[in-house]
């Protein structure tokens, strides 16, 4: 009875989030109130404060069921001392854009926190989470960039936090482009070549 109820409880929980996800991008974020969202699920408000402090916090949770993974894929850079660390990099971004291009659910939910989310007082834990996701992927990022230089015995062009704001303007730019108009270009082909032509000004090549 106990696991049974356990099992209750998680669909519960991802019922109201794939609700949230789809009121969130049909309507907006703000203009989204919990009622909405408990309706949408065909649960009760009072469900959603069992789950989740507030709308912030179910928003969170919506996020990290997509996001995860994709700063997962940066994880493993230069750990692996026998590996080339600017592939590993380059290949970590290739699996978050190809994720991006093909899932529906991150596509959606990336949709909503680009476009349908206002940071006003009740969102701040948003923002808030959205500043830390930033840091997380600069600092893995720059991590890389160190060791790839570091493989390969070579001083980059410009200090390592600067290179990797750059390729975070570089790659979420074309992410947010590509989720205004998603026909005007290929995601993963473009976003391949740019980081290949900014690597490369960077005195970086990956191995082959």
């Amino acid at each position: 009875m106990a696991r049974r109820t356990k099992e209750d409880a998680l669909a519960t929980r991802h019922s109201l989030l794939d609700a949230a996800e789809l009121l969130f991008q049909a309507q907006g974020v703000s203009r989204t109130s919990l009622n909405d969202i408990a309706r949408q699920a065909g649960t009760s408000r009072g469900a959603i404060y069992w789950h989740f402090k507030d709308k912030a916090d179910l928003f969170n949770a919506m996020m990290e069921r997509v996001t995860l993974p994709l700063e997962q894929s940066l994880e493993d850079v230069g750990r692996d001392g026998s590996a080339d660390p600017l592939s590993q990099l380059c290949l970590g971004v290739r699996d978050a854009l190809v994720r991006i291009a093909t899932d529906p659910q991150t596509r959606r939910v990336l949709e909503v926190a680009t476009q349908k989310v206002e940071y006003v007082d009740e969102l701040q834990a948003v923002r808030a989470r959205h500043l830390a996701a930033r840091s997380n992927f600069l600092a893995k990022v720059q991590h890389g960039l160190n060791a790839a230089a570091r493989h390969r015995a070579i001083t980059l062009a410009a200090p390592a936090a600067t290179c990797a704001e750059g390729l975070h303007a570089i790659i979420d730019g074309l992410i947010q482009n590509w989720l205004l108009d998603s026909d005007a270009f290929d995601l993963v082909a473009t976003g391949q070549d740019v980081m290949g032509i900014y690597l490369a000004g960077l005195g970086l090549k990956p191995e082959r």
